[in-house]
């Protein structure tokens, strides 16, 4: 794993809800990768999330319900200013039809 952590995590995810699997098992943790999924358990696209011995390496086991279809991340990193979002959702996302942009 390298840097983009949060983008690997993402793609297990994607790729187990892919091949029809109950359950994917995220390594190494942090504590965004943590509350990202927190997120998306709340707007319903996972059932739950476990987490285990998260001072060490970790896992996160996630119980997936099979509403991802696809889940990414924006790689590089520029600084906003609240009145530009909406202008920066719509230059950064490539259809209306992608529901959420989380900051």
């Amino acid at each position: 794993m390298g840097k983009r952590i949060l983008n690997e995590a993402l793609s297990k995810i994607v790729n187990a809800e892919r091949r029809g699997k109950a359950t994917a098992q995220l390594q190494p943790v942090s504590n965004m990768i943590a509350s990202f999924l927190q997120v998306m358990k709340n707007r319903g696209y996972v059932k739950d999330i476990q987490v285990s011995d998260m001072q060490r390496v970790g896992k996160i086991t996630v119980e997936l319900q099979g509403r991802i279809k696809d889940c990414r991340t924006v790689m590089y990193r520029q600084d906003l200013k609240a009145k530009e979002i909406a202008e920066y959702k719509t230059r950064t996302l490539p259809t209306r039809q992608v529901p959420f942009l989380i900051l």
